[in-house]
C-alpha cells in the first residue's frame, strides 16, 4: 500500500462486521444541497425500452478548484442505488474535491425500478457503456473518472475490458467488488454469515417483484419466490432471465477477475481482508495478473464497502481521490 495512508479503524467499529455495518446502524446522509441534482433518464439501447435514473451534480459555484475536472461517475452495488448513503458520501467527497458526479441507478434499481422490465446484473457491461452513450458531450468533454461498488465494482471492471477504450475514461476504482462471483457466492452460505445471507435475499426478491407488473411471468415470479439462497436466486432466475445455462455459467462469463489483464486504463481496486462477503483470495490472484495498469490496495481491515475512520471522509474515498489526483497530474 505504498502512497498511500494506512487504515485505522474509527473505535468502536473494530472488525470486519461492524465497519460493515456502521452505515446502517448509525450512518447520516451527507448535505448535497451545495450541489443542487439534476434527474436525468438515459435510455438503453438493446430495444427493450428500459431507461436508467441518474442524478447529476456540478461543484459549487464558489469553488476554488478549476472548472476542467473530470466527470466522476458512480456505480452502486447489489440492492442499492443512486441513493444509497456510501454513494451519498463519496458523491460529497468528489464534489467537495471539485469534480463533477454522476449518481447512476443501474437498470431496475431505485429510481430506474419503473421505467424497466430488465434488471442489472454483474457482467452487464453494456448498460453503462449505454448510460455513458447517453450523457450530453460536454457533461464528458473533460474526461471520466469511473467508481464501481460492490457488484458495481465487478460490472465496472468487466466495463473497462470491454469498451473502456471507447471511452475518455482517466482512471477508475472498484471498492470490495467481488471479482470472482462463485467464491463469494460460496462465502455467503457460510454459517457465520445467515444474518446477512437472509437480509440479502429478501431484498434481492423484493426489488425483483417490484418492477412492473408484466416484467416477469408467473413462472419466473414462482422461481424468485421460491428461491431459497443467492446461489439459487441466481441459478433459477438471474441466469435463464440473461441467457446464461445456470449459475455457475454467469459467474464464469461474468468475473472481472478474468477481464482484468484486458483492462488499459488505470484502475485502483480497493479491498479489506476482513470483508464478511468477499474473500480476499482473488485479489492476491489479481496482484499476478501482470497487468502494470492496476493497483491492488488490500487493506488489514475495512469490512464491505466500509473503511471508517477517525475522518469525515472514508478512506476509500481518500485513496480513490489521491489516486484519481496522481492520473490527473500524470
Amino acid at each position: 500500500m505504498a502512497g498511500f495512508p494506512p487504515f485505522r479503524p474509527r473505535p468502536p467499529w473494530w472488525g470486519g462486521d461492524l465497519q460493515t455495518l456502521r452505515n446502517m446502524l448509525v450512518g447520516r446522509h451527507p448535505d448535497l444541497s451545495p450541489y443542487p441534482a439534476l434527474d436525468i433518464r438515459l435510455p438503453m439501447r438493446d430495444g427493450s425500452g428500459d431507461v436508467l435514473a441518474a442524478a447529476l451534480h456540478a461543484p459549487a459555484p464558489a469553488s476554488q478548484v478549476p472548472a476542467s475536472r473530470p466527470l466522476a461517475v458512480l456505480i452502486h452495488g447489489l440492492t442499492g442505488c443512486q441513493d444509497s448513503l456510501y454513494m451519498l458520501r463519496s458523491a460529497a467527497a468528489f464534489l467537495a474535491a471539485g469534480y463533477p458526479v454522476l449518481r447512476l441507478s443501474l437498470r431496475g434499481a431505485g429510481p430506474s425500478r419503473p421505467l424497466c422490465r430488465f434488471q442489472y446484473h454483474a457482467g452487464r457491461s453494456d448498460d453503462l457503456r449505454d448510460a455513458l452513450l447517453g450523457l450530453h458531450a460536454e457533461v464528458t468533454a473533460n474526461g471520466l473518472m469511473l467508481v464501481g461498488y460492490s457488484l458495481g465494482g465487478n460490472m465496472l471492471l468487466k466495463f473497462l475490458a470491454d469498451y473502456g477504450r471507447d471511452f475518455p475514461v482517466l482512471a477508475a476504482g472498484s471498492v470490495s467488488a467481488p471479482i470472482d462471483l462463485a467464491e463469494s457466492s460460496r462465502r455467503f452460505l457460510d454459517r457465520r454469515n445467515w444474518l446477512y445471507h437472509r437480509w440479502l435475499l429478501a431484498r434481492m426478491k423484493e426489488e425483483t417483484l417490484a418492477g412492473p407488473a408484466d416484467a416477469l411471468t408467473a413462472e419466473e415470479r414462482r422461481r424468485v419466490t421460491q428461491a431459497a439462497t443467492v446461489l439459487e436466486f441466481d441459478d433459477m432466475h438471474v441466469a435463464p432471465r440473461n441467457g446464461f445455462a445456470g449459475a455457475a455459467d454467469y459467474y464464469a462469463k461474468c468475473s472481472a477477475l478474468g477481464f482484468l489483464p484486458a483492462i488499459e486504463v488505470p484502475a485502483l481496486l480497493v479491498h479489506a481482508e476482513d470483508d464478511p462477503w468477499i474473500p480476499s483470495n482473488a485479489y492476491n490472484r489479481a496482484l499476478r495478473a501482470g497487468n502494470d495498469r492496476l493497483t491492488c490496495l488490500l487493506a488489514p481491515g475495512g469490512g464491505h464497502v466500509g473503511f471508517h475512520d477517525g475522518t469525515p471522509v472514508a478512506w476509500h474515498d481518500r485513496c480513490l481521490l489521491q489516486f484519481f489526483e496522481e492520473n490527473l497530474s500524470g
